[in-house]
């Protein structure tokens, strides 16, 4: 028994110490972080929002896409793609 508490013991102070530190962020950090997750949520918003007008360019618009896809289509995906790609890492360059 004694060989099972002293592993278990060892992970729980290495727990408690890591959660203790999480719990130290300055308010500069979080609002970075916010920051950033908004700048990726307003890219994803756009690259949705381009995806659903490429997916409307074909005429079957919704969940199953089954028609072929023109090169117009294949552009605007590719767009929404690098839009998404791009806010992806304007939000890395201000997170801290």
């Amino acid at each position: 028994m004694n060989k099972i508490t002293k592993p278990a013991l060892a992970l729980l102070v290495a727990a408690s110490a890591t959660f203790g530190l999480s719990a130290c962020n300055d308010p500069s950090d979080d609002a970075a972080e916010q920051k950033a997750e908004a700048i990726e949520d307003a890219a994803d918003a756009t690259a949705d929002a381009m995806e659903a007008k490429a997916d409307a360019m074909d005429g079957t618009a919704g969940p199953v896409d089954v028609a072929p896809d023109s090169a117009a289509e294949n552009k605007m995906e590719d767009k929404a793609e690098a839009v998404r790609e791009a806010g992806e890492k304007k939000a890395e360059a201000v997170e801290p």
